[in-house]
């Protein structure tokens, strides 16, 4: 069973039913003891940093992913969240990235809306996607380059595309809205 975490936030509904057209069942839950027994995890996003955390931090979550054990896969402003800080708000994440989320300078087009190209792509997500894949982006802060990225994006700048952190994965773009190369990305994180 795959978890998909509940916070009030946006894109759940959108992420079980991508979930849905690959045969997969999951769960929309808060409840830590089935995130916990899940096989594995997604923290979909969207919505504003610290009041998102706000909501993570009353049900105790924000102390409860950081120890999951099995592979959990964050989107977006779930990226986002699981890394250290955020300007968005001035918002402590769950630093489980060690890295610092920015706001795109303002001399683009901002947010970040629609399809861009990713490259630079590595690791077990990208299975099966070819290098300068589309994918779908809708985002005005960015997490930084690091050791930690697995694909980078450029719009206004380079920026981390994707993450990976032992059995942590994060996109910046939204898989469930990324039509068949997303749902590639998305049957990968599954077979993990």
């Amino acid at each position: 069973m795959i978890a998909i975490i509940k916070y009030n936030g946006g894109n759940v509904n959108s992420v079980q039913n991508a979930l849905n057209r690959l045969n997969i069942d999951s769960v929309i839950t808060d409840d830590p003891e089935q995130i916990i027994k899940a096989d594995k995890v997604i923290f979909p996003g969207v919505g504003e940093a610290s009041s998102t955390m706000k909501r993570l931090k009353e049900k105790g979550l924000d102390v409860l992913i950081p120890d999951l054990k099995q592979p959990v896969l964050g989107i977006c402003l779930g990226m986002q969240l699981m890394c250290k800080d955020n300007e968005e708000g001035d918002t402590e994440g769950m630093g489980i990235f060690d890295i610092k989320v920015r706001k795109f300078p303002s001399h683009g087009l901002i947010p970040h809306m629609g399809w861009n190209a990713i490259s630079a792509q590595d690791g077990a997500l990208f299975r099966k996607v070819e290098a300068g894949s589309d994918m779908y982006f809708v985002h005005s802060y960015y997490c930084e380059l690091s050791g930690f990225t697995t694909s980078v994006c450029d719009y206004i700048l380079p920026f981390s595309a994707s993450l990976q952190k032992d059995n942590f994965y994060a996109v910046q773009f939204h898989p469930e809205k990324s039509g068949e190369i997303g749902s590639q990305i998305l049957n990968n994180f599954i077979r993990l």
